[in-house]
């Protein structure tokens, strides 16, 4: 891993992300009765779980107003949960602000172009590997896994290397 990298990864103490393409794969499903559902990856959560646990403050920000976000959201303790917002980079600044964090001390992991400002102003921009090439450009870091399929956890696995808590993560599991 490139050093420059593990280095913005240690200092990270907010981890934001966007929903659809980053923590689902995109899709926007609509049952019969107009309610929207969103699949979400099952080993994301996981990562989120352990990243919280580490210490590392979790939070969504997302252009969609989502009851499924909500409920996922609850779900992983992400306790920062910001919907209905086109301005993701003056939400970013406005929570860290609140958290008194600078945006050296950020993540922040989109898809597409309403990220693209957040992914290059935050302390870590990371796009998926199937975002915009526009949002890909600008990132410090691009996935190897796709939004909805594992992305999400290869950050955090990444955010929990260099802050040399993995160990102790897969510890819990053994």
């Amino acid at each position: 891993m490139n050093e420059q990298i593990l280095q913005k990864a240690k200092n990270i103490k907010l981890f934001a992300m966007d929903v659809d393409g980053v923590l689902s794969d995109g899709q926007i499903i609509y049952d019969a009765q107009g309610v929207e559902t969103k699949a979400f990856f099952v080993q994301d959560g996981l990562g989120l779980q352990a990243v919280r646990q580490a210490g590392v403050v979790l939070a969504i920000i997302t252009g969609r107003s989502s009851a499924m976000v909500e409920r996922r959201a609850k779900e992983l303790g992400i306790a920062h949960v910001i919907q209905g917002r086109d301005d993701k980079f003056v939400a970013l600044m406005d929570l860290a602000a609140q958290l008194g964090l600078d945006l050296s001390e950020c993540a922040y992991m989109g898809d597409d172009l309403p990220d693209l400002k957040a992914v290059r102003e935050a302390g870590f921009g990371i796009s998926v590997a199937n975002g915009c090439l526009q949002t890909q450009a600008v990132a410090d870091y691009v996935t190897q896994k796709t939004g909805g399929q594992g992305a999400v956890r290869e950050v955090c696995e990444l955010i929990l290397q260099a802050q040399d808590k993995f160990d102790d993560f897969v510890k819990k599991f053994q």
